[in-house]
């Protein structure tokens, strides 16, 4: 029996690309404004040793529930795409495979911690068995977001990213004001984001979506087969900028970690426009010929490429006011690693961006072999940079990796769906395209603002 909610997407008229993406992007910036906010007020309230306790806390979460995902979430997407009749199957099967790889993710790594105590740090092995006890929800939330987005859903995945970082700043910074703050209840209060947001995507699967079916085996083994061919890939992808931070508060210690993860969460904030664009681009890329996927991803890398290189020049002459001025004198060892990590946004725009078109395109094992080569360096240069230069040494590491990786991944892409690799080059035609996509969106948010 099928739970229903609202009629499926499919025939529902979507906003042009250029409108998602906009839309998309804003939340992006809210999302990361609220988390800027979350961290600088953990940091301020707990010091540098605070604040890179909470950024490992979430950091073995964020990293243990991807390797739990074993790229379902990828499958999930590409067959609602192309088979909406599948998508109440895939919901009931997200909530019982997010059960058991959440389960046994977090088994795994719980038994890793009590022989290997240094694998967690300095933390609090109560917050550590806390956040592996979340990894269900966390997988079972990345499924549903990857659904929905299959049927052009972004409104839902927008605000399933928003209500997190809006819990947690919230949340304490009410706790701070009243002197409450503590590494457990930050650390709650991104648990209680996570749990909002995954409330309400099963409330829109039911309501607005196709709803929850009877779950099927044999699609179920056919989204784990697809997945697990990208799933190396998301998560060398993942180590390529997550698995540093284990690295730095491991090895260097939870201060050196505070100092990093303030370098890291500006410069990630380059990282949106790829991953907006790869987000909003993917349900077109799964439905497109090899000819007009190849076409369409390449004029949105060439845009996001001069883009981010606008704004990375930005980030790094702001980097004394971004890591001083905002977060304080204690925070200025970040500068450096900020200017050396903003440069590494151009790589990330090919890894991100090109990889998901391949995958889109049901070409997983390439977007993996592109993406391993930063993957290889990432892990190489941490674990001979970091015992010596902690932070600064896990920033050249990564910078080197996504700018090598990205070249990796374009070489790929051109060659699997015939383009030139010119073709992947910005030039004066992609600046003006880009004021004509700018000035139409002005003219339409002008025209909807005004009165009928």
């Amino acid at each position: 029996m099928v739970v229903t909610g609202g009629t499926p997407p499919d025939g529902v008229r979507r906003r042009p690309l250029a409108v998602s993406t906009v839309l998309t992007y804003a939340t992006s910036l809210a999302a990361a404004v609220f988390s800027l906010g979350n961290v600088l007020v953990v940091s301020r309230a707990l010091g540098p040793d605070g604040r890179g306790d909470i950024a490992l806390l979430t950091t073995i979460s964020f990293i243990v529930s991807s390797v739990a995902l074993l790229g379902v979430e990828e499958s999930m997407q590409n067959i609602a795409g192309r088979e909406p009749e599948r998508r109440p199957a895939l919901a009931t099967n997200a909530l019982v495979l997010a059960t058991i790889f959440g389960s046994v993710g977090g088994a795994i790594v719980a038994g890793a911690t009590l022989a290997y105590p240094d694998v967690a740090g300095q933390v609090p092995r109560r917050l550590v068995w806390l956040a592996l006890a979340v990894l269900p929800m966390l997988v079972f939330l990345a499924y549903l977001q990857y659904l929905t987005l299959a049927d052009y859903a972004f409104g839902l995945t927008n605000l399933t990213w928003l209500i997190p970082s809006f819990t947690n700043v919230t949340i304490n910074g009410a706790l701070d004001a009243a002197g409450q703050l503590t590494i457990g209840r930050a650390f709650a209060a991104w648990i209680v984001g996570q749990a909002v947001a995954t409330v309400l995507a099963v409330w829109y699967v039911l309501r607005r979506g196709a709803g929850f079916g009877r779950p099927d085996a044999g699609l179920a083994r056919r989204s784990i087969g697809f997945g697990v061919k990208s799933h190396a890939g998301r998560l060398m992808t993942l180590g390529n900028y997550r698995l540093d931070q284990w690295l730095v508060g491991s090895i260097a210690g939870s201060g050196a970690l505070g100092l990093y993860s303030v370098a890291v969460a500006w410069s990630e904030g380059l990282f949106f426009l790829p991953n907006v664009l790869s987000l909003v681009q993917r349900a077109d890329l799964v439905r497109a010929s090899p000819e007009e996927a190849a076409r369409q991803a390449a004029r949105a890398f060439r845009g996001a490429l001069l883009l981010t290189g606008i704004l990375a020049a930005a980030v790094v002459l702001a980097a004394p006011v971004l890591c001083v001025t905002v977060f304080g004198s204690e925070f200025r060892g970040s500068v450096n690693e900020l200017r050396i990590l903003a440069p590494g946004a151009l790589g990330m725009v090919a890894l991100k961006q090109l990889a998901n078109a391949l995958i889109a395109q049901r070409r997983p094992l390439r977007a993996t072999a592109g993406i391993s080569v930063a993957f290889a360096l990432t892990l190489v240069l941490d674990l001979a940079l970091i015992p010596g230069r902690g932070g600064l040494g896990a920033s050249i590491a990564s910078t080197v990796a996504y700018c090598v990786g990205g070249a990796a991944v374009a070489i790929l892409f051109a060659r699997a769906l015939g383009l030139r690799l010119g073709e992947l080059a910005p030039g004066p035609a992609d600046g003006f395209d880009l004021l004509h996509t700018a000035r139409s969106l002005v003219r339409r948010v002008r025209a909807d603002a005004e009165p009928a």
